[in-house]
């Protein structure tokens, strides 16, 4: 696996996880040898992080250097360190659509057209980077902005021929985030969704990753707050601590911030973070508050403040209170190289449709035949390592 190169394809390529990912992998090409934030470093079974080459959409045609710069992400000594190899990666034009994400918005588009054209012209650059870049496999990482969530019990989005017949007659259902999942499964690429977005998530898609045998999971990483939630969560359970109130809010300043300003966006954020709380506890949660409220001085430095209302032994309430100062990009990055060195993984085993294994990573695990989803981080992570190690 050593000899292999691996592509990643990344929807939204110029943002600050996918700078800061790539930065991470070149540094580690130069001899890094600090592995944090990168759980499964040890895994020496899985494709080296050195095999990836990256490329991918974006609405900003800046390289990779440039939109680092201005995500202010990755030291400025590490930027300068790997700025060459950063400079030569520029986004391709992404296929967009303003109704969907109003507060994304560049110049490096595919001009608007018949869905049939924008799906032919993603497959296309799929094909010309795996040849031009000598490529064993292409992965596809959706990390655009979060898009307005369409009816997901659409009948356009019901089925495989359903879906291919609304390709047909432009069906307005069907977002720029659900023609990239299309794309990549049809060219034969695993795909991760980092996002609350719809992307293969929907039965169509499902429907085709199992019939093509193509690995597919997501959606929306789990990284602060969440990943938090569903540590604590499990432990209140076990020790019959009632759970009578749980507010959570966020305050963030980078773009992925500022789409959430938007409301469409935002409902879409909302729903991937909500039912897990009720899920794990196994009771509603009724005054279960998350709010994400865009701050534009905070950039990448994320807070995520949590009030956790507890009832024990002879009705006696108490509080914990939880102040998480993150970094957001940070905290994805790394979790993006592994999901792409797994679903790698999973490609190389034969295994295609949803990849439930992968739950440890997202919010909102994708599942299979409509099996309910695991949320507890210490369960899923039980689940991940029994996987890797039935190979």
């Amino acid at each position: 696996m050593a000899e292999q190169r691996i592509g990643v394809a990344v929807v939204g390529l110029g943002g600050a996880v996918a700078t800061t990912a790539v930065a991470g992998v070149e540094l580690l090409r130069l001899g890094m040898r600090d592995m944090s934030g990168l759980p499964l470093a040890h895994r020496t079974d899985l494709v080296p992080y050195e095999s990836l080459v990256f490329g991918g959409w974006d609405l900003s045609p800046d390289d990779l250097a440039k939109a680092a710069h201005v995500h202010r992400v990755v030291e400025p000594a590490q930027l300068d360190t790997v700025a060459e190899p950063l400079q030569a990666i520029k986004p391709w034009p992404a296929v967009s659509d303003p109704a969907w994400c109003r507060n994304a918005t560049g110049a490096n588009v595919v001009p608007v057209g018949p869905l049939r054209d924008r799906v032919a012209h993603l497959r296309e650059d799929l094909r010309r980077f795996r040849t031009d870049q000598a490529l064993e496999r292409v992965v596809v990482v959706n990390l655009a902005s979060t898009e307005a969530r369409p009816d997901p019990a659409a009948p356009v989005l019901a089925g495989l021929t359903a879906f291919e017949e609304g390709l047909d007659r432009d069906d307005a259902m069907i977002t720029p985030g659900l023609l990239y999942a299309y794309a990549a499964i049809r060219e034969g690429c695993p795909y991760v969704n980092f996002t609350p977005s719809l992307g293969a998530d929907v039965p169509a898609l499902v429907e085709l990753a199992e019939r093509e045998r193509v690995p597919v999971a997501g959606k929306d990483g789990k990284t602060g707050q969440t990943l938090v939630k569903t540590v604590l969560a499990p432990a209140f359970r076990s020790r019959a601590l009632v759970v009578e109130g749980w507010y959570s809010t966020n305050i963030l300043g980078n773009r992925d911030g500022q789409i959430l300003d938007d409301p469409s966006s935002l409902a879409s954020k909302l729903d991937t973070k909500g039912s897990v709380l009720d899920d794990i506890l196994g009771y509603p949660v009724e005054d279960h508050v998350v709010r994400i409220d865009y701050y534009r001085p905070r950039g990448d430095a994320k807070e995520a403040w949590d009030n956790i209302d507890l009832i024990g032994f002879l009705g006696q309430r108490m509080q914990v209170k939880v102040d998480f100062l993150c970094r957001d990009s940070i905290l994805a990055a790394p979790l993006v190289i592994e999901l792409v060195r797994l679903v790698v993984e999973a490609a190389r085993r034969g295994e295609g449709g949803p990849q439930e294994q992968l739950g440890y990573f997202f919010k909102a695990p994708q599942t299979r035949h409509g099996h309910a989803a695991e949320h507890a981080l210490h369960a899923q992570e039980r689940t991940l390592l029994r996987w890797l190690d039935a190979a």
